[in-house]
Parts: C-alpha cells; sequence; structure tokens
C-alpha cells in the first residue's frame, strides 16, 4: 500500500482531482492495520497446509478439530466459514488501496490516463498469472477465470473508473451491480425436476439445492454456469467444458467489483479527515447493515448467500465481514499503536502477490525437501496423527522467514 499523500479534497467529477483529507492524528506514512489485514487473510492462505482435517479425521470426537477444520474449508454452498471470507478479505483490500494509489500517482503528477493505462496493465497481468498459477500442474494452458487474482483483474480497470467518481455514484454503481447481477439470475430459467443434476456432479438429492425463486441460484444449473459452457469451450481445452466441480463461475468477476467497490468507499473513509471513534464507528455500522442485509435477504427467500457464485447477498454479507475485520485491525494497530503485535502480519502483507505465488509453486518443494534430507521420525515426535501438522507450520516458519528477509530489504512485489 503506497504512502500516504498531503491532505486533500476526494475528487467530485470524473477528472482527476486531488484526494481527500488525510488523517491527522497519525503521522504520514503507511497504514498499517491495512497490511496487517492483508498479512492475516495471507496467513489463512498459507495455514491451508496445516491440513486440520487430517487431525480431525485422526480425532473425530474432538470438537476443538472439527472447529479448526471447518473454518480451514469452504461450505458446501450456503454460509460461510472463515476460509471463505479470504477471497472476498483480498478484493476488498484491492479496493481500500485504491484512493492511496490514485493519490501517490497524482502527486508524481501522472495524468489519468497514464494511470488508466497501468490499471490496464495492471489487469491484463493479474489475470495472466491466475491463469499461469491454475496451469502449473496441467498437461496444457488451463484457462480459467474464477480465481482470486483472475477475478479481481476483470473488474480492476472499472474500479479504478469508479475511484474518480463522487461517492454518490459509487453507491448507485454498487446497487447497478448488486440488483443488475440479481435480475441476471433470477431471468434465467430455472432448474425444473428433470433436470440433470449427476451430469453436471451435483446430486439429485443434495441437501443444498433450492426451490422457488432461490431455485435460480442452484449449483451448475444457473446463468453463470450456462455462460461457461460457452465462453470457457472458446478455449483450447484437453476436454470439452461441462461443469466446475465447486460451482465456481467466471461472471462472479461482476459482483466481486461490488465487494472492491466496498473496499474504495473504505479506503476513501479512511483518508477523511475523521476521529478514529468516528471512523470506527461507521466501519462497524457499515458492517453491521451489509451482514443483516445479506441475511435478510436469504430468510426472506429473495437471494442465498453463497460464496462460489458471489451472489449479491454474499457480497453484502462478506463485506459486512471485511468491514467489521477492517474496523478491528484498524482499533487495535492505529489507534491501539499494538505495531510490535501487528508484525509479524504486516511482514505477510506487505508482499501478498510474493507469497501467493510461492504457495502455489514451491509448498511441495519445500515439504518434499523436508522428507528428503530430514525423513519423517522428527515431524512424529508427538504421534504420527501430528505429522502434517508439524510438516505444515515448519513450512510456514520457511514462508516467513522468506518474506521476512524480503522485507528486511526492501523487496516488495507489486503489479
Amino acid at each position: 500500500m503506497p504512502r500516504v499523500p498531503n491532505r486533500a479534497n476526494l475528487p467530485t467529477t470524473f477528472v482527476p482531482l486531488p484526494m481527500p483529507p488525510l488523517q491527522t492524528e497519525f503521522p504520514a506514512g503507511r497504514l498499517l492495520s491495512v497490511d496487517a489485514y492483508r498479512g492475516f487473510v495471507m496467513l489463512l492462505m498459507m495455514g491451508e497446509v496445516l491440513h486440520f482435517d487430517h487431525l480431525h479425521e485422526a480425532f473425530p470426537g474432538s470438537g476443538f478439530w472439527a472447529l479448526l477444520a471447518y473454518h480451514q474449508s469452504h461450505v458446501d454452498w450456503s454460509g460461510c466459514s472463515l476460509h471463505d471470507l479470504i477471497q472476498p478479505s483480498f478484493s476488498f483490500l484491492v479496493g481500500v488501496a485504491l484512493p492511496y494509489s490514485i493519490a501517490s500517482r497524482q502527486l508524481k503528477g501522472q495524468s489519468a490516463g497514464v494511470q488508466f493505462g497501468h490499471a490496464l496493465r495492471r489487469s491484463l497481468i493479474l489475470i495472466l498469472l491466475g491463469i499461469f498459477l491454475r496451469s502449473t500442474h496441467a498437461s496444457q494452458t488451463y484457462f480459467t477465470f474464477e480465481d482470486t487474482l483472475t477475478q479481481i483483474g476483470l473488474g480492476y480497470p472499472v474500479l479504478f473508473l469508479l475511484g474518480y467518481v463522487r461517492p454518490r455514484w459509487q453507491w448507485v454503481a454498487l446497487g447497478v451491480i448488486l440488483v443488475g447481477y440479481w435480475l441476471l439470475f433470477v431471468g434465467y430459467p430455472a432448474p425444473g425436476p428433470a433436470f440433470a443434476y449427476p451430469a453436471v456432479s451435483v446430486p439429485a438429492d443434495w441437501p443444498h439445492h433450492y426451490t422457488g425463486l432461490m431455485a435460480h441460484f442452484n449449483k451448475n444449473s444457473n446463468v453463470a454456469w450456462a455462460f461457461d459452457t460457452w465462453f470457457l469451450n472458446l478455449f483450447p481445452r484437453e476436454k470439452p467444458f461441462l461443469f466446475n466441480g465447486g460451482g465456481y463461475a467466471t461472471l462472479s468477476f461482476i459482483p466481486t467489483l461490488g465487494t472492491m467497490l466496498l473496499g474504495l468507499i473504505a479506503g476513501q473513509w479512511l483518508r477523511l479527515n475523521l476521529s478514529p471513534t468516528d471512523l470506527l464507528r461507521r466501519l462497524v455500522l457499515a458492517g453491521f447493515v451489509g451482514l443483516a442485509a445479506g441475511t435478510l435477504f436469504e430468510l426472506l427467500g429473495i437471494c442465498p448467500v453463497v460464496k462460489r457464485i458471489w451472489t449479491p447477498a454474499w457480497v453484502l454479507f462478506s463485506g459486512g465481514w471485511c468491514f467489521w475485520l477492517l474496523a478491528f485491525f484498524y482499533g487495535v494497530v492505529d489507534v491501539g499503536q499494538k505495531q510490535r503485535w501487528a508484525f509479524p502480519l504486516v511482514v505477510i502483507g506487505m508482499n501478498s502477490i510474493a507469497i501467493y505465488c510461492l504457495v502455489h509453486l514451491i509448498e511441495g518443494f519445500i515439504i518434499n525437501s523436508f522428507y528428503t534430507h530430514l525423513g519423517h521420525r522428527p515431524f512424529q515426535v508427538v504421534g504420527a496423527a501430528y505429522e502434517p501438522l508439524l510438516v505444515g507450520l515448519t513450512t510456514l516458519l520457511v514462508y516467513w522467514l522468506l518474506l521476512l528477509w524480503m522485507y528486511r530489504r526492501k523487496l516488495f512485489i507489486r503489479i
């Protein structure tokens, strides 16, 4: 996240104008709370290597391991676990950082056209990087657009343009995105009783099938699935695309833009000349409204809270959690000045792209190296059941030491 520039006012038209006034309570510099929040999110992603599910299987009667295993995996369809908040948080924080990025580039004298050109390049790099990382274990390029990086990349140019309009129009844009995406789903025919769910890898008696209006959001039988059966088959593939096993979809980039837009609004609030109390109150209230609205839409049978297809209710529900998490880290790190406590997370958060790539590229190499040079015995010191956990903890330590080395040498990967 760029360094905070001097105080300015929010732009009021679709032209590059100075950004909002800065916080005056803290010295100019990085908001470490944002880096700590990002580091926490990446730690959750890195933590998959701990494999709590293995311990849950080894100790099925333990509520502790059951709880950890649940929050280290995605829910089957509707609902939310801690793991489900990784992607929305990462997307939200892209929006939070944008006002700082725009202001920094304005201070360097960059025109709106130059900045937009950079936004387009960043978008393309994110899309290509996402495809590359998803293809690392494939026999040919695996064209897919539902992962975190490609979803952000597809929506980022529009987010950048929205960074130059008044907040009022940003809220309007959010409403158009949510309502328009909901109409897109409910306007597509819902699967009937004769729909062949097993053909799209969904059991016919799956307990997460909806009825009524919400049937339009059923797994691998909705408009986003129909779009992908056309769009993804335009690319060379080993075999025709018929469905995504998890139900994920390319079109989710549209509501993901809504999540980034919520982050953009939060980032602008951070730059306003608000007292810490007023800012925290605003973040907490926004979080409550988002959580309540998303939950209410599902309870009323209007729209389910489903992360895998990024429903409008999910945008609001997960956005509420993002506001609350940002409030927590802001209150603890920037207001409470618990910066030493946050340091391990900041080290991760300031190199989020680096660790994202490392996790995808070298995890297997690290673990295999442990076994090659140390064998299994050191990781079974407290019992064979705990071997995956100890291997995972050691792998996390290696990741963090690599990031610490980069941090101390000011090696930060930016796109």
